[in-house]
């Protein structure tokens, strides 16, 4: 009996298969590779077709895995960590530090905290160019959409390399004239949308406000501190975003919430000469 003949892979088709496999729709991994969503199709039927497998079953809209897909979407996310560590590796000079770091931050530390550490290391080593993500979600390390991320969560699992930097304190906080003018039954609040709803400060911010409506709502960290200060209500906000912004009075209760802050790298990548010198650079500004 006379085997199939084996094709060469082609780690382009395995890297849109896994986009593909991550997103779960054409759409979402033509619009993670910045491709049309016919280029995913076509290289997704050309690894089938190299490899004599079926790997996804197309239903609607949504795509699910084949069993052997699965096993190919494992292999392939370990693929791309390796040639990520590699990528970084090749970009570095024996003489001068280069590479490009992408770091994922939520918002709030990002426009606050992140700038100066980032702004210590393009003094020190300008072949080294950063590009700073401020996102809620929790970036994939794994997917190569970040290098570096910093969180207010521990990660759970994963081949990371963790460090805590520390914690920061949530307080109340609201204008010096809407405390002097309203009474704390009538106080309405500022918070978060729905998409920030299992956030442990909207969850706290809620328990605080006991009943007493949640008047203004954005996803916007910066929005709901200005609207404070202008008097539209009591807001919740890290302590140190109201050392930057000012013109808000703490409201002296006990403290509202303590979140730790982590540093989270693949440890791939965390020897990285232009990885490691963002990191410490993060862990000097940031770390206790």
């Amino acid at each position: 009996m006379i085997g199939r003949e084996f094709t060469e892979i082609d780690w382009d088709d395995l890297r849109h298969f896994l986009a593909l496999a991550q997103s779960g729709t054409l759409l979402g991994a033509a619009k993670q590779l910045g491709v049309e969503h016919a280029t995913i199709s076509r290289r997704v039927s050309s690894l089938e077709a190299s490899l004599g497998r079926k790997l996804v079953d197309r239903r609607g809209r949504r795509i699910m895995l084949t069993s052997e897909g699965e096993q190919v979407a494992r292999h392939a996310a370990l693929v791309a960590v390796q040639t990520a560590a590699i990528e970084q590796l090749g970009r570095s000079s024996a003489t001068e530090l280069r590479g490009h770091v992408r770091i994922s931050a939520p918002p709030a530390l990002s426009s606050v905290l992140l700038a100066k550490p980032i702004a210590t290391v393009r003094r020190s080593h300008p072949g080294v160019e950063i590009t700073l993500v401020g996102e809620k979600r929790l970036a994939s390390l794994n997917r190569r959409e970040a290098d570096i991320a910093v969180r207010m969560s521990r990660p759970e699992d994963g081949d990371y390399s963790i460090v805590k930097l520390g914690e920061t304190s949530f307080h109340l906080y609201a204008s010096k004239t809407y405390l002097e003018t309203v009474p704390p039954s009538d106080w309405t609040f500022i918070g978060y949308d729905e998409t920030m709803n299992a956030s442990p400060q909207q969850l706290r911010l809620i328990e605080l406000a006991a009943g007493r409506p949640i008047a203004v709502r954005s996803s916007v960290l910066e929005f709901q501190a200005a609207t404070a200060r202008l008097g539209a209500g009591v807001v919740m906000l890290p302590d140190f975003a109201v050392l930057e912004s000012g013109g808000l009075q703490r409201i002296e209760t006990e403290q509202a919430l303590t979140r730790e802050v982590w540093l989270v790298v693949h440890s791939d990548i965390k020897d990285v000469p232009s990885v490691r010198v963002v990191v410490d650079a993060l862990k000097n500004a940031l770390g206790k």
